[in-house]
This record gives structure tokens, C-alpha cells and sequence, in this order.
């Protein structure tokens, strides 16, 4: 029996190596291409010689993309919209989850709804872009950090782990030492979620980083734009150049 046992957790473990070693492959092969195609020459790349291994190897493009002066202050922009986001951003969700975890809150039912509602319907585009002129931050650093900072879904899932994660105990103790709801979420809770504050913020710091959405709609001063936005000037502007050389060929 324990033959048969150690047979069947040999074969598991080496489907499940496979099968990670698969996932991986999947996962990293897209960064991979794009690091070899960035330095092969496009004609190598367009014709699909590129699948594994660069090809006729040049460094045009990098040498094309640094030319541009905006790019180290979209460097910038981007990694103040990035720490200072995430900071925000942490802050508000993280402390809005644990008062929505606590059941003495009585009205966490109500805004645990007026937070979900507004994940399946949204005012759209244009009230959102009257109330942040009306509140004059469009056209400033403050548009790209403060009014879209809480992600519900991040919100819920911090929510969650603090219910089923942090003992009602805990604080009952805490309390009976007179510690306050303040020093007991600082001191307590937030040690002991290490693994969700990070998780989150790894979220919040990707979707900081890749953001040019909002730039486009509420940014229209050149020194506040963040890379991702000047990268895809530049790719529109390149693009309409090649179209034009191709008409006028």
C-alpha cells in the first residue's frame, strides 16, 4: 500500500512539475518576445524570425525613443504617480476595509452597497470629468492620484481578509487593555497583514504605472505627462509618419 501510495504521489509531483514549468513558460515567453523583438531589426521581426533567438541585432529603436526629451520627465511623472498613487490609494482602501469588516459598524451594510454599486454602474466619462474640473484638479498632478484612488475590488478583498483573517478576540483583548480602535488597527492588525497589504499594493503600483488613460482625457500640460502617455505619442506620431511616407511613395 504505501508502495502504491509513494508511486501516486511520485506521478503527481511530476505532472505538477510539468504543468508548472508549462505555466511558466506561457507566462514569461510574452515579456521575452518583446525584449528580442525590441532589439532585432522590424524586417526580422515581421517576417516571424524571431520566435526564439534576436535577429540581425540593433539598438535603433532604444537610440530613437531617448532622442526624445520627454522621455526622463515621463520617467519622473510616472514614478511620483506611482508612490504617491499607492500611498493614497493604500490608505484609503486598507482603512475603509477594516471599518467595513467590523460588525459593530451598523451602517456597513449601506456603504458596503453604495461601494459595490458603483463597480457594475458608473456616471460616465463626462460627469466624471465636470466633477474633477469642478473641483478644479484637472490639468494637475492631484487628477492622476486622488479621485479615481479606491478600487472596490481591492477594497472587497481587503474587507474579506480582515473578517475571516483577524479574531473578534483579538480585539476584545485589546480593548479590555484599553488599547483604542485607532492603536489597535496600527499596531495589530496592520502587522498581521502583511501578505494582503502587499498584494494590494502590487496591484495598485501596476495599475499606477500603466495608466494613460486618464492623462489623455484630464492632463494637457507636456510636463505632467507620464511615460506610458508619451510613449504612445510617440508611437501614434511614428505611425502616421510611416502612413504618410507610404501614401506619398
Amino acid at each position: 500500500m504505501r508502495a502504491m501510495n509513494a508511486k501516486s504521489d511520485l506521478v503527481f509531483n511530476i505532472v505538477l512539475i510539468i504543468f508548472c514549468i508549462l505555466l511558466t513558460i506561457i507566462i514569461i515567453y510574452p515579456l521575452y518576445f518583446v525584449c528580442i523583438a525590441s532589439i532585432s531589426h522590424p524586417s526580422a521581426v515581421a517576417n516571424g524570425d524571431t520566435l526564439l533567438l534576436p535577429k540581425k541585432i540593433t539598438f535603433a529603436g532604444y537610440e530613437e525613443i531617448f532622442k526624445d526629451p520627454r522621455i526622463g520627465n515621463g520617467f519622473k511623472n510616472t514614478f511620483i504617480y506611482t508612490t504617491l498613487g499607492t500611498l493614497v490609494s493604500m490608505l484609503f482602501t486598507i482603512s475603509a476595509a477594516y471599518a467595513l469588516s467590523r460588525k459593530d459598524l451598523k451602517t456597513r451594510g449601506f456603504f458596503m452597497f453604495f461601494f459595490t454599486f458603483t463597480m457594475f454602474f458608473s456616471g460616465g466619462l463626462i460627469p466624471e470629468y465636470i466633477t474633477v474640473k469642478h473641483f478644479r484638479m484637472d490639468n494637475s498632478l492631484w487628477v492622476m492620484i486622488i479621485p479615481f484612488s479606491v478600487n472596490v475590488f481591492n477594497l472587497i478583498i481587503a474587507r474579506t481578509y480582515f473578517q475571516t483573517s483577524i479574531p473578534e478576540g483579538l480585539l476584545e483583548a485589546a480593548q479590555i487593555d484599553g488599547c483604542s480602535d485607532l492603536r489597535f488597527f496600527v499596531r495589530i492588525v496592520l502587522p498581521l497583514s502583511k501578505a494582503i497589504l502587499t498584494v494590494i499594493s502590487l496591484y495598485y503600483m501596476v495599475t499606477y504605472w500603466n495608466e494613460y488613460f486618464k492623462a489623455l482625457i484630464y492632463l494637457r500640460d507636456n510636463k505632467l505627462y507620464p511615460l506610458q502617455l508619451i510613449l504612445r505619442d510617440i508611437l501614434v506620431r511614428n505611425q502616421s509618419y510611416a502612413s504618410g511616407e507610404m501614401v506619398g511613395g
